[in-house]
């Protein structure tokens, strides 16, 4: 390379982008030989539906090869730049189409990022087959895509690329691109390249591309960490905190904890807060963990998870890890209950599903003397006035005497506050 390589003006991803099926790597259940992805496109026979993946899995290398296929009359669009307007132009001409018996398919790339408003405009022309909608997005549908439209569209789920994928994508690229098959490379650190990516192909092939230009005009390039590193300046962390990611995360975090696990917990914390995530999320997030499945077994959880959000809201990052971590692990090593959340269900189970019974005459306050003519407060008797500053009494409405939600459990301090209930309602509830 004795002399400067021109630089392409078109990204790497695009230049070697598949143009045929065969070219595409992974997704073998929609586009293997049976699958029903394929069959659609090889028999030009599309209805609408909505590719889900992770970025760089190939949701839009299936568009474009969808548009150079298809004999219909093919629009695209990104939701990011587009609105009510474009779409409603859009939908006039494929009428337009319809009637002279063409079909019409619209592409819309992160379709998650339309508002409710947007995806309702869609809905007419999807119904009536005016329209062919194929969505893609990075996010769950069922989060992000309105009932009404995802009920008309099929939803295929792109698996995130295996390495063996990605690998051969690396060395497409390589033999094929006639600006990377001019470079000598003396030595390719595939798999930390790889694991640089997260996953995602496009990101591949940009880190790639800019750990080559950023050498030039060397003769050799040494594609190892250290240069993988500079291009990439911060490694892929495989979170999104507006995205189904961090919905995955965090249910993995809750899970840890719950499951008494405070080195998994401690894992998932950091892949959050290393992903940006805000610290007070994760706060609020123990603070319902200690009571709904820590409750009474522990009942300092809550006190500490109720002081780590007011400590991580007055210091900020990055110290707050510490005090976030703190509070993770001995939520973690905490004894747990949820009989206090159950309860609380079972409870709520009432209320909806049965009358709203009037508050016994005995347990209202009766402030004026009419109220006491009419019974308030009448009978009530003062627990404290009895041994052990309790008196047994039904505080239920009459109708639903006899009735329990709380069931205390065996662990930690909650053990002794069912001895404790156990021993003063002996006569009339039941404990096992």
């Amino acid at each position: 390379m004795g002399n400067n390589p021109v630089v392409p003006k078109i990204p790497l991803a695009e230049r070697i982008r598949p143009a045929e099926l065969n070219l595409i790597r992974g997704h073998e259940k929609l586009l293997g030989k049976n699958g029903p992805l394929r069959k659609m496109i090889e028999q030009d026979n599309l209805s609408s539906f909505i590719l889900w993946g992770r970025p760089g899995t190939g949701k839009t290398t299936i568009a474009k090869l969808i548009s150079s296929k298809t004999n219909s009359v093919f629009y695209s669009i990104n939701a990011v730049s587009s609105g009510v307007k474009d779409i409603r132009g859009i939908i006039e001409q494929a009428k337009i189409h319809f009637a002279e018996d063409r079909r019409t398919i619209l592409f819309i790339d992160e379709i998650h990022r339309f508002n409710k408003a947007q995806q309702d405009a869609l809905l007419s022309a999807v119904e009536s087959g005016e329209l062919i909608l194929i969505g893609a997005t990075t996010e769950n549908p069922s989060f992000e895509i309105i009932p009404a439209l995802r009920s008309r569209m099929r939803i295929f789920v792109l698996a995130d690329l295996s390495e063996d994928d990605l690998s051969a994508i690396l060395d497409h690229a390589l033999k094929n691109d006639p600006f990377l098959s001019g470079i000598t490379f003396t030595v390719i650190d595939r798999d930390y390249l790889i694991y640089a990516s997260g996953g995602d192909a496009r990101l591949l092939l940009n880190i790639l591309e800019a750990a080559v230009i950023q050498n030039l005009p060397s003769d050799t390039i040494a594609l190892d960490k250290t240069s993988i590193d500079e291009a990439l300046q911060r490694k892929n962390t495989l979170y999104d905190k507006g995205g189904e990611e961090h919905y995955n995360i965090i249910s993995a975090f809750i899970k840890s904890l719950r499951g008494s696990d405070p080195d998994a917990a401690l894992y998932w914390m950091a892949r959050m807060l290393e992903g940006g995530e805000d610290p007070l999320f994760i706060a609020r997030r123990m603070l319902v963990l200690a009571a709904e499945d820590i409750g009474n077994a522990s009942p300092n959880a809550l006190v500490l998870a109720e002081a780590a959000f007011s400590a991580v809201e007055k210091v900020g990052m990055p110290e707050s890890r510490i005090i976030l971590a703190q509070c993770a692990t001995y939520l973690a090593g905490s004894p747990k209950s949820n009989a206090s959340y159950m309860a609380i269900e079972k409870a709520y189970g009432d209320v909806r599903n049965k009358a709203a019974f009037p508050v016994p005459l005995r347990f209202r306050n009766a402030p004026t003397s009419f109220m006491k003519k009419l019974g308030y407060g009448k009978e009530y008797q003062y627990a404290h006035k009895f041994e052990n500053n309790f008196i047994e009494e039904n505080y239920f409405p009459d109708e639903l005497e006899s009735t329990q939600y709380y069931f205390p459990g065996e662990n930690g301090q909650e053990k002794k506050i069912k001895e404790y209930l156990k021993f003063l309602w002996r006569k009339r509830k039941k404990y096992p």
